[in-house]
């Protein structure tokens, strides 16, 4: 039977942990924080103030483009203001010259010393078919709508009258005609309108 090694059959007390050698590399190699920190160079007082001016430059830059714009900006809406002005201003240049030549026709018919009547009725004619031809160009339409359907967006009503025969609510006469404006109405037609009889 062979002896056994005191030294494999003995346990020792627990052996104390080993401090961290200051010459170890785990200290030679500091983490990659203070690697970064340390990565930083260093600047000069000159350097320092190269790099404010230059930064003061950007930003005065930046400024002044800032400035052009918006000074731009305001230009386009005062030029944008002025032709709106105008276009209001100027907006009935068009129809107002068309209008000058029925003005010259009414002019030229009271100028007339003596005519007859059919005289007068002709030019009056002649005046009313001038101005019917700018109301067309301009796309002004009249309203006249007897024995239509009464319509209050486009017609107003002054008197109701009972008619056995004409269904109730439909337009009997037309005392003022309506116009339009494309499909806007400028007035109403004036209209006297049916209705049922009173039991």
């Amino acid at each position: 039977m062979q002896d056994q090694n005191p030294a494999q059959t003995q346990e020792g007390p627990a052996s104390a942990p080993t401090p961290p050698n200051p010459d170890s590399s785990e200290f030679s190699n500091p983490s990659p924080v203070a690697q970064g920190a340390d990565a930083i160079p260093a600047m000069t007082l000159e350097q320092a103030l190269e790099a404010l001016n230059a930064a003061e430059l950007r930003a005065q830059e930046k400024e002044e483009a800032w400035l052009r714009a918006r000074a731009d900006t305001e230009n386009v809406r005062k030029r944008a203001a002025s032709d709106l002005a105008q276009a209001r201003k100027f907006a009935l240049e068009s129809f107002a010259a068309e209008l000058l030549s029925v003005t010259d026709s009414l002019e030229a018919a009271l100028q007339v010393k003596e005519a007859s009547v059919e005289s007068y009725r002709s030019g009056v004619e002649l005046t009313a078919r001038q101005l019917a031809t700018v109301f067309e160009k301009f796309h002004i339409a009249a309203i006249n709508p007897v024995q239509e359907k009464f319509d209050p967006n486009r017609h107003q009503a002054i008197a109701s009258l009972e008619d056995e025969v004409v269904p109730p609510n439909t337009v009997l006469t037309v005392m003022q005609k309506g116009y339009l404006l494309h499909e806007r109405v400028l007035r109403p037609a004036l209209v006297t309108v049916s209705k049922g009889k009173s039991s």
